[in-house]
């Protein structure tokens, strides 16, 4: 279910130009690692992003290149939330969602870069020049999210009777 609601949320995404895609793609690959470990998160990358990837824009050459950023997001927030016992507070998550966002921010400018190297839309200006401003918005909208996991993943404990995330926790 979560790769499906990833596949839906990089449709539903703001697209400036070629080179910037605002979405939201990588909120359940960050939850499901919240919830069930790194395994799981990077199981709904690989399933959500070659999903979205193969309804988007078939298979290419870079396909693989768009799906590792959200795996290596998959698997740091899964690998941090183990480390707390599935338990994360406020503040960590905050700090998990910045930090899987700077991973994809720049896992995905090698995608760019190597992207439009390969298939000759290369324009350094507006690939350098997209990097400050790509940043800002995986910086702003790490925080964003972040705040706003902690009720989400607490209402989702409560329907599956697990901890804050999808294990049991040790307290609550």
């Amino acid at each position: 279910m979560l790769a499906a609601m990833a596949v839906a949320l990089g449709f539903m995404s703001v697209r400036i130009g070629n080179i910037m895609k605002i979405s939201l793609e990588d909120f359940p690959v960050i939850f499901a690692a919240l919830m069930y470990g790194p395994v799981d998160g990077m199981i709904v990358a690989v399933v959500g992003t070659f999903l979205y990837q193969l309804l988007s824009y078939g298979i290419t050459a870079t396909t693989v290149l768009w799906i590792i950023p959200f795996v290596a997001a998959g698997l740091a927030a899964g690998l941090y939330a183990k480390r707390a016992n599935f338990n994360n507070n406020r503040k960590e998550l905050i700090i998990i969602f910045i930090v899987c966002e700077l991973i994809i921010w720049a896992l995905n400018s090698g995608a760019i870069y190597a992207d439009s190297k390969i298939y000759g839309y290369y324009y350094p200006g507006i690939v350098a020049g997209m990097l400050l401003i790509r940043f800002g918005t995986a910086l702003a909208k790490g925080i964003v999210l972040g705040a706003i996991s902690q009720p989400v993943l607490k209402a989702l404990a409560k329907y599956t009777g697990n901890g804050l995330g999808g294990r049991k926790a040790e307290k609550e």
